[in-house]
């Protein structure tokens, strides 16, 4: 995209000088940035209000919502904020789409993905969708303009997972996949939200000649993934870090990992030595948990000239890079932006092809049903 296209775009955008509406559309930008409401000239991620309205632009994509999966720290945030309560954890996320225009939390900043149907189809998009496909999106509800029109009333607010009504809207350059039809949408959906972080333990253990990687938090979803496409890139040694003896035992169950620690994330001794007793330091750390505090430890694991991925969106990144410099630790740091070509095709096959790992889905979707998520 052109300087100048985007200067059109911008100067068509909501705020941005341009008189044209939706209800008139005109030429929208790629990076959906005729959505932005305020402030005028960033980015829809970076924006606080999007014009979520349903009519769309001759390059947008209109789904009609069925389910919400809301990424992993933005639930934990959520549900501790509220003290578990149903009501007040589903309020919360009504109010922050209503008043946003999408689903961003305000205190960690992320959102998730979203299945649905196709609903219509702008004649300029390039996304090769049609009406009627179900699908799920591969960008995060941080920056899809969303409306709820049901109160999320089949929500119970104890699972990640949010079933409801309403629309999105997808930009020119938004990520969608149509939705496999030989499994469960819930499973899924579980899969596409967490495809990026196995596509790129995939492409930095493939760089690397047989090299010991520690996964922390290798029970979840991105981490049990994480293991198997470390496996099939030709990874030495895998050591999977759990947080208890619960998920110790699932993980090993899985056969996943060649071994199983326990240790909190967030002591840096205590992660450190965990890994190093079980073989380590790791050449790749892969961290995949959803609280905030486990920089120190993942730099620590790590071995020099070695390189830590962090996944989760409770990581502070000026704490890693500081930490990292504090400790002398020669180590690259890489920001996983859930983004690799192939991600959703890699997950989903790593899914079909591995018994163990899609146990440990099927049994963490069935537990958040039951429960509430772990």
């Amino acid at each position: 995209m052109t300087a100048s296209s985007i200067d059109r775009a911008l100067a068509a955008a909501p705020g941005g000088g341009g008189q044209e509406t939706a209800d008139q559309p005109g030429p929208g930008s790629p990076l959906g940035l005729h959505r932005v409401r305020e402030p005028s000239g960033v980015l829809p991620q970076a924006a606080w209000r999007l014009d979520a309205r349903a009519a769309i632009w001759p390059d947008e994509v209109r789904i009609r919502l069925e389910r919400l999966n809301l990424d992993a720290a933005s639930y934990r945030q959520l549900h501790e904020a509220h003290g578990g309560d149903p009501d007040a954890i589903r309020s919360a996320v009504l109010d922050i789409i209503a008043e946003r225009g999408k689903m961003q939390n305000p205190v960690t900043g992320s959102g998730g993905m979203l299945t649905g149907k196709v609903d219509e189809v702008g004649p300029q998009s390039p996304l090769g969708l049609h009406a009627g496909q179900r699908i799920a999106t591969l960008v995060s509800l941080s920056l899809t303009p969303l409306v709820i029109t049901d109160g999320l009333a089949s929500w119970d607010a104890r699972s990640e997972q949010v079933p409801c009504e309403g629309h999105a809207i997808l930009f020119g350059r938004s990520i969608a996949t149509v939705l496999p039809e030989d499994l469960p949408g819930p499973l899924a959906l579980a899969v596409m939200d967490v495809c990026g972080a196995p596509a790129l333990t995939h492409r930095v253990v493939s760089a690397r000649l047989s090299p010991v990687v520690a996964v922390i938090g290798a029970a979840g979803k991105s981490g049990s993934l994480s293991v198997v496409a470390a496996r099939r890139a030709g990874a030495g040694k895998i050591i999977g870090v759990v947080r208890d003896e619960r998920e110790a035992a699932a993980l090993r169950g899985a056969g996943l990992a060649d071994q199983v620690t326990v240790a909190d994330a967030r002591d840096p001794v205590a992660l450190a030595t965990a890994v190093q007793q079980a073989g380590g330091p790791a050449d790749v750390t892969v961290v995949c948990v959803d609280v905030p505090g486990c920089e120190g430890g993942a730099v620590l694991a790590t071995s020099q000239g070695g390189t830590v991925i962090f996944f989760s969106m409770a990581t502070s990144f000026s704490a890693a890079a500081l930490g990292a410099e504090g400790v002398a630790a020669d180590v690259t740091m890489l920001i996983g932006n859930g983004y690799v070509p192939g991600h959703a095709e890699l997950a989903l096959g790593l899914l079909r092809g591995n018994q163990g790992v899609r146990a440990l889905f099927e049994s963490r979707i069935s537990g958040e049903a039951e429960g509430g998520a772990s």
